[in-house]
């Protein structure tokens, strides 16, 4: 069973609907009781930072998932919710984040040449950093579906992909149990359900 954590921001159909394409059994669940029972955890994400860290925090669902990730549990972040991970983002001023992961979240703007887009929207190629498990199923170089205008820096013990956007930009990381992936898997086809496949094969 993966428990998709439900705390009022994510993309919660479309992504139980892509475990369910694959027969992976989900439930979208606010309850701590729900996700500390389930073998897999994903935390997903849209919007801004801090008001989906306020949420994940009044809804408790923060200590669900250091729970989660203390018992050793597979845990996936997914956009936001991968943003959500690292221990600090400055999107509208300087946030907390979980911590689960060493690094930071910066804006694009400022940092990209001139002339390409923020957001980044569309597909784009994965460059694989490191041997991964979430990425086990995956090609070098497979195109997956990024819509972000902020992005996770100074997190070298956990890169396990980049993708090319005017600079390297942090894709995945993994590190033990927790991982994440900045694209959203669940946009993007069949190399997304393959991603899902491995995270739903990761043993804690």
């Amino acid at each position: 069973m993966v428990a998709i954590i439900d705390y009022g921001v994510g993309n919660l159909f479309s992504l139980k609907c892509s475990l369910a394409a694959i027969g992976a059994e989900s439930v979208v669940t606010g309850d701590a009781d729900t996700i500390l029972r389930a073998e897999r955890v994903i935390l997903p994400g849209v919007g801004a930072f801090a008001d989906a860290y306020a949420k994940l925090c009044a809804a408790g669902m923060d200590k669900a998932v250091y729970a989660a990730a203390d018992a050793g549990k597979p845990l996936l972040g997914i956009c936001l919710g991968m943003q959500l991970l690292f221990e600090r983002s400055f999107e509208y001023g300087e946030h907390r984040g979980l911590g689960l992961l060493k690094g930071e979240v910066i804006g694009m703007e400022g940092t990209l040449p001139a002339g390409l887009d923020i957001p980044q929207i569309g597909w784009n190629a994965l460059h694989k950093t490191k041997e991964s498990r979430i990425l086990a199923n995956t090609a070098e170089g497979a195109h997956v579906y990024f819509v972000h205008s902020y992005y996770a820096a100074g997190c070298a013990d956990s890169l396990a992909a980049t993708t090319e956007y005017g600079l390297e930009l942090t894709a995945a990381v993994e590190k033990e149990n927790v991982c994440g992936c900045q694209f959203h898997p669940e946009k993007s086809g069949k190399v997304g359900l393959d991603i899902l496949r491995a995270f739903c094969a990761m043993e804690g």
